[in-house]
């Protein structure tokens, strides 16, 4: 199973692209990119059954999900050093992943980034009622997030885990919005965290935006 070749399935500019990229580069794992846009092509020919991206293959095996393809990837590459050992770090990569995913995406990325960076490269007017109300449900995410950070247990920037692969790319998102970049200033932890993973090379080699809209 270990040596059949592993295939990408995603969106290019997906965020949840971005995230399963970075841990392929980081853990060095060679894989071939399929790039699928599901808000334009046929979602009867995606292997998703929600229509969503990413989608890993990997022989007979097909997996849909950022978080269970990432921990995918880290195990049968490198037997988990992004999943750190203790009980404490383990739960808390869990709980970074978890407010992401549930709290944080759709203000952060799909109101404040979306709307501010994406829809004026399309040449598109930002709805400023959309990015005002992002901010303001993202305050309660980056206020979660700052508890965590505090603590230097998985959001240190010391040692790299799924936590800070997952988070990692949306923060850079997030703050490429002028109003994201500033609001993440309010809280000290989670800039610090921030200022020591935002150069990381699983993040700048396969930055999405490198050749688009930044």
């Amino acid at each position: 199973m270990h040596e059949a070749p592993l295939t990408l399935i995603g969106y290019r500019y997906s965020v949840y692209n971005w995230i399963v990229r970075g841990v392929l580069h980081h853990t060095g794992t060679p894989y071939r990119f399929e790039d699928f846009d599901p808000f334009s092509q046929d979602l009867d020919a995606h292997p998703h059954p929600f229509g969503r991206v990413p989608v890993l293959r990997h022989g007979e095996v097909t997996l849909y999900e950022t978080a269970a393809i990432c921990s995918y990837v880290d195990a049968i590459q490198n037997a988990s050093p992004l999943m750190p050992t203790g009980a404490l770090a383990r739960a808390r990569v869990l709980q970074v992943t978890s407010i992401i995913d549930t709290y944080g995406y759709w203000p952060m990325i799909r109101q404040v980034f979306a709307q501010r960076v994406v829809r004026p490269f399309e040449d598109q007017e930002p709805d400023e009622n959309e990015i005002a109300e992002g901010l303001q449900s993202s305050a309660r995410v980056l206020a979660a997030l700052e508890e965590i950070a505090k603590e230097r247990v998985v959001l240190s920037g010391d040692e790299l885990t799924l936590a800070n692969c997952h988070l990692g790319p949306m923060m850079s998102y997030f703050c490429r919005a002028p109003e994201g970049a500033s609001a993440l200033q309010d809280y000290p932890a989670l800039s610090r965290w921030w200022s020591q993973i935002l150069n990381r090379q699983f993040l700048r080699d396969t930055d999405p935006l490198s050749n688009g809209p930044a």
